[in-house]
């Protein structure tokens, strides 16, 4: 029996992060067994100025109340839990099109970093919610804008700027040793070409934890409780 089944009936506590700007209305497809698993949404918070990573990773912790969790991440959400899972003890950490090292980034970022042009993005046009919708999202969006604007959680410059360069500056080099990551074949923000050692989801985007619910409902419990 794996250490993430059930025991005595207590369910494996599951926290689930969305991605950049993202709210965690987007796991709104997602189902589980409420016999096995309890679900907790976490959220976004405004940052305060310079704060690091880690310190951001550390806040994040404070509403994680159960001892050994499973963290599943999607985009810079699973880069966060990642982090997080530095600070706690978990069982396991999921990623969802993400990356788990700075080297698995695409060059458009790793020339932002040493450029700092991604300093010269035009966040402060957030209130274009098609705009902040390609940042958290990663794909036109004209045709579902108002699908996308559902899915939206924080509009507010300063944490789109602070996530924009968290994501550039990335350190992490050797990730978790209990991660499994899943990433889409058609994925336009991090290109799988640049992933390695995940499991791979046939026509799968960089939203596909919107679009591909039942991949992620078929496969993602047993991938937990492996």
């Amino acid at each position: 029996m794996s250490d993430n089944q059930p025991v005595n009936g207590v369910k494996i506590p599951l926290y689930l992060m969305p991605g950049m700007a993202a709210s965690p209305t987007i796991f709104d497809n997602l189902q589980f067994d409420k016999n096995q698993f309890e679900i907790i949404r976490l959220n976004w918070f405004v940052p305060t100025p310079k704060m690091s990573f880690s310190a951001y990773a550390q806040k994040m912790c404070e509403q994680v109340v159960h001892e050994n969790p499973v963290l599943l991440g999607v985009s810079f959400g699973g880069m966060l839990v990642q982090e997080m899972a530095k600070l706690i003890k978990v069982s396991k950490v999921i990623v969802v099109s993400a990356v788990k090292s700075n080297r698995e980034l695409p060059k458009r970022m790793w020339f932002a970093k040493y450029t700092q042009v991604h300093k010269l993005l035009p966040t402060g046009l957030i209130n274009n919610v098609e705009l902040l919708a390609k940042y958290a999202f990663g794909e036109s969006v004209t045709k579902r804008l108002k699908l996308y604007e559902m899915y939206l959680g924080v509009r507010d410059k300063a944490y789109i700027d602070w996530a924009i360069d968290q994501i550039v500056n990335w350190k992490q080099v050797t990730p978790p040793e209990n991660l499994i990551h899943i990433h889409g074949e058609q994925d336009a923000v991090f290109p799988i070409v640049n992933i390695h050692n995940c499991i791979k989801v046939k026509n799968g985007t960089h939203t596909m934890i919107i679009h591909r619910a039942r991949w992620f409902n078929e496969h993602l419990p047993t991938l937990i409780l492996q």
